[in-house]
């Protein structure tokens, strides 16, 4: 079995299995709360799924349902999520096809989008988008935590311009920064500084099931396709689409509120939320000030020229690509 068959299969097996990808650190939670949240607000948007409601539902003009592709659906509960909140804004005319490698997860989904009362807005097909989309012509495309499991960015993303209608949009939520959600070696030097402030207890990686005195930078890239290309996802947008709107943030910030070592601050003592509020702050500011690149994006991105972008002061998208070098892993 070659090497891409065999990541398939551990990625496939993955999601298969995966009731609940959806499932984070309560500690996450009161980050995205008091920080992403603001953020998103000042641009319009509720949350993540609202921004995708609300840029879908300003396509729906021309009175014929909209024809959209979601990309890496999994489970589906995003674009359930999507659907229901296109509906309330008065949006009737619109199908999902979300396709993922998962079988199994798109089950799920079509169980969850019957439980509510969506089944009319979604059609479900099992597909390897790393040999592109569908023929058609979509009014959008979906791609929400996805990209940065696909090994042939450019098949997909050419296959995406060359299908999207022209009016139509890309619509993207996703992490770009380093390969294997690593760390650059600028924003590890951050994450080191913050580690001197850790207790011993609260340096238990909670996913690998091991304690890290020092800061151990996890290549998770090396089974199925998890952050296999995170790196070249905005760069090879760019190069293909022109950004509409394009929010970017988070860094370092990562590494305490994820799945690894956010549990550990399953307490949310005075203590535990001081701290993840120092970090976000040393986070932020070296994001504003240049000395490290966002690794989160949401954006819209067209296949013609647009006007303007909405972006955050300072983060205008070609701002936010980290040009690779060759480095050493540090551990």
């Amino acid at each position: 079995m070659n090497d891409y068959a065999e990541r398939l299969a551990q990625e496939r097996g993955r999601f298969d299995a995966e009731i609940n990808v959806h499932d984070l650190p309560d500690i996450f939670h009161y980050w995205s709360n008091k920080y992403l949240r603001p953020l998103l607000n000042g641009f319009g948007y509720d949350n993540i799924e609202d921004f995708f409601a609300s840029e879908l539902a300003s396509l729906a003009t021309s009175g014929r349902p909209l024809a959209i592709a979601s990309v890496g659906s999994g489970d589906c509960a995003t674009e359930v999520e999507v659907a229901r909140r296109m509906r309330d804004k008065g949006v009737a005319g619109f199908r999902f096809t979300c396709m993922d490698i998962s079988a199994e997860a798109l089950r799920r989904g079509e169980e969850m989008a019957g439980v509510a009362g969506m089944a009319e807005h979604f059609h479900f097909l099992p597909h390897d988008f790393n040999s592109g989309i569908p023929e058609r012509d979509w009014d959008a495309v979906v791609a929400n935590q996805s990209l940065h499991h696909v090994l042939e960015l450019e098949i997909l993303f050419d296959s995406i311009r060359d299908r999207l209608a022209d009016h139509g949009c890309l619509l993207a939520s996703d992490m770009i920064g380093r390969n294997g959600h690593q760390r650059w070696a600028e924003a590890r030097a951050l994450v080191d500084e913050a580690w001197l402030w850790l207790p011993p207890s609260y340096r238990f990686n909670r996913q690998l099931n091991r304690q890290e005195d020092v800061f151990l930078d996890w290549d998770c890239a090396q089974e199925g396709f998890e952050g296999v290309r995170a790196q070249d996802i905005l760069p090879l947008l760019l190069e293909r689409f022109a950004p509409a709107v394009f929010l970017a943030w988070g860094n370092i910030i990562d590494v305490f509120i994820d799945r690894g070592f956010g549990h550990g601050f399953h307490r949310k003592t005075e203590w535990d939320l001081h701290f993840i509020d120092q970090v976000h702050a040393l986070d932020d500011a070296a994001i504003m000030a240049g000395r490290i690149k966002p690794t989160h994006l949401l954006a819209r991105f067209q296949k013609g020229p647009v006007a303007g972008c909405s972006q955050r002061p300072r983060l205008s998208p070609a701002s936010c690509v980290r040009v690779a070098t060759t480095e050493v892993s540090v551990v």
